[in-house]
């Protein structure tokens, strides 16, 4: 008897909301997306008892893929910029795999919706404008981790400038200014063939139409899960 071909739950934790579905084994997804806000304070007890909630709505899975919104290896997660500093040093991975009975794996967020985007050819990159500011960098398909948003830039950092909190520091206008400079930044910096744009406050953004710069659906962020299976 053939085995069946494992399906994927695929979850992204973020700063302000959690999100779930399922993929098939060629990327379909099976469930409609699940979403709830993220609890507050953001605690590792609290957080994954949402997630819990939320993975009590969905049928039925074989593995599962988590985008978290910092550093992570090795299944834990080093950073926690926009969750509660409780997530520094946590195995996520291993406690997943505990509660949920099913082997988990475990990346940075926008590396995942990087990988649901790139077109795996040449120096791809991935900003996304959300509570924070995610990054990722590919060549020929193959991720490279950056945290560049925790990187010194004018007198701050780019998420400074550019996550939720400068958006409603400087305003929508200000804020496209500097998004536009920061974009400039990172073509001069990291000399990218293409650059994708993602996160919730993208829908905010007032960029012209450029060739190689194209803006990804949110959903990139739960499909691109698949691509931790890809042994």
């Amino acid at each position: 008897m053939a085995h069946p071909l494992p399906i994927t739950l695929c979850v992204d934790i973020g700063g302000t909301g959690l999100k779930m579905l399922t993929l098939s084994y060629d990327g379909k997804p099976l469930t409609e997306r699940l979403r709830t806000l993220t609890p507050d304070p953001p605690t590792p007890t609290r957080l994954l008892a949402a997630l819990d909630q939320l993975r009590a709505q969905i049928p039925k899975f074989d593995r599962v893929s988590v985008g978290y919104p910092g550093v992570v290896k090795h299944g834990v997660t080093l950073t926690a910029a926009n969750l509660d500093p409780k997530w520094i040093g946590f195995h996520l991975q291993g406690e997943l795999e505990k509660r949920w009975k099913k082997p988990v794996r475990v990346a940075n967020d926008a590396a995942i919706q990087g990988y649901g985007c790139i077109r795996g050819k040449d120096v791809e990159m991935i900003l996304t404008l959300g509570t924070g500011l995610g990054s990722a960098i590919y060549v020929d398909g193959h991720c490279v981790p950056l945290e560049l948003g925790h990187h010194p830039w004018l007198k701050k950092t780019y998420e400074e400038y550019l996550g939720k909190r400068g958006l409603k520091k400087h305003g929508e206008k200000k804020w496209n200014k500097l998004v536009q400079e920061a974009i400039e930044q990172t073509a001069h910096t990291f000399n990218w063939d293409h650059l994708y744009l993602g996160g919730g406050n993208t829908k905010k953004l007032k960029l012209k139409e450029h060739p190689h710069i194209t803006i990804v659906s949110n959903l990139d962020g739960l499909t691109g899960g698949l691509a931790l299976w890809r042994d």
